[in-house]
């Protein structure tokens, strides 16, 4: 099992909790991923919003790839996952943005997770073209082929309905080979197909292991009919780690009381009518984004690593946490949970 973590770029994950004592600021940011290679964690995923989904519109939010670029140059060994959004990104340029930054982290430790956007207002405010789900996937499909094809080989030209590249010419390429990993998560036909056919990678939201081992099973199906290599699977959990169940189950109510007067609920509404999901979502899983507390990574150490220990047992390769505050509660997983695993 590999361990990444959500970079709080919102200053946090709870929307029933206004200060967690993490904010988003270069220099917190820079504390935690110095601090999280030495404990045992091996990626991070960096998201991409230019508004704050967590704590409201008007909150402070860190840009995405200039915070990665600038994480990259001041750790050693920890993976950056830098989420990108085809409509906000033309794929050429991207593409030499990612293989710069892949260089100045030596190799391997530069990824993508791209993410076919869902917030209209956000798309509006920033003066980027919103599209409907089906759409977005579409031009995702055009935007990997153009940036798997500048990475790999110049002189490259394509043209489709979104994309028109002439005789690209993109030196130096990414030192990552065949090509710095690729993420992708959704749970749509058209997501999961695309990501089958495309990506490295699927990461998924937090579902018990039972749930998760019938979607490794369907994209793995998926995959195998294309004729491609195996992928990875990550799955996506809040975590609370306590000395005894009744500690983790206070630090649990203490975050789940909703308030739906929180700033961020009119987001978490649009997220749900831009998002097509297997499943419907309730009013707890919106204390905590990316139906992190279903993964049950909730309790004492040894019950946590038992938790892990069933991911793992049904295909899952990367687990990526979230947790509050961030940095206490990371150093606490790594010594009861890391630690102890290996």
């Amino acid at each position: 099992m590999r361990y990444g973590y959500w970079m709080p770029v919102f200053g946090g994950w709870l929307r029933n909790v206004d200060d967690e004592n993490m904010s988003a600021t270069w220099e917190y940011a820079k504390k935690l991923a110095q601090r999280s290679e030495q404990i045992g964690f091996d990626l991070s995923l960096v998201a991409e919003l230019n508004l704050n989904d967590i704590k409201g519109e008007d909150a402070p939010s860190l840009d995405a790839w200039s915070t990665a670029a600038a994480l990259t140059a001041v750790t050693s060994k920890l993976e950056l996952m830098v989420a990108v959004r085809p409509t906000f990104h033309n794929p050429a340029l991207m593409a030499k943005q990612a293989a710069n930054i892949d260089h100045i982290g030596g190799g391997g430790r530069l990824s993508l997770n791209v993410v076919s956007s869902w917030w209209k207002d956000e798309a509006t405010k920033y003066a980027v073209q919103f599209e409907q789900h089906d759409d977005r996937y579409a031009r995702t499909a055009e935007w990997l082929d153009v940036l798997d094809g500048v990475w790999k080989r110049d002189h490259f030209s394509f043209e489709g309905k979104f994309y028109k590249v002439q005789d690209n010419v993109l030196q130096p390429k990414p030192l990552t080979k065949p090509r710095p990993v690729i993420y992708a998560g959704g749970e749509s036909e058209a997501a999961k197909n695309l990501i089958a056919k495309t990506c490295d990678a699927y990461v998924m939201h937090g579902d018990p292991p039972e749930k998760i081992a019938e979607r490794i099973t369907d994209m793995r199906r998926r995959r195998e009919g294309f004729g491609l290599p195996p992928m990875t699977f990550g799955v996506a959990g809040y975590s609370i780690v306590r000395n005894t169940d009744a500690e983790a189950k206070a630090e649990l109510a203490r975050i789940t009381d909703v308030k739906q007067s929180a700033a961020g609920y009119h987001n978490y509404q649009q997220w749900l009518a831009g998002t097509q999901l297997e499943q419907r979502v309730s009013l707890e899983d919106y204390s905590v984004s990316n139906r992190g507390l279903r993964s049950g990574l909730v309790g004492t150490p040894q019950q946590v690593l038992d938790r892990v220990k069933a991911f793992e047992a049904v295909g899952v390769n990367l687990l990526l946490l979230q947790c509050s505050p961030q940095l206490e509660e990371m150093e606490r997983f790594g010594e009861e949970v890391i630690r102890k695993g290996n």
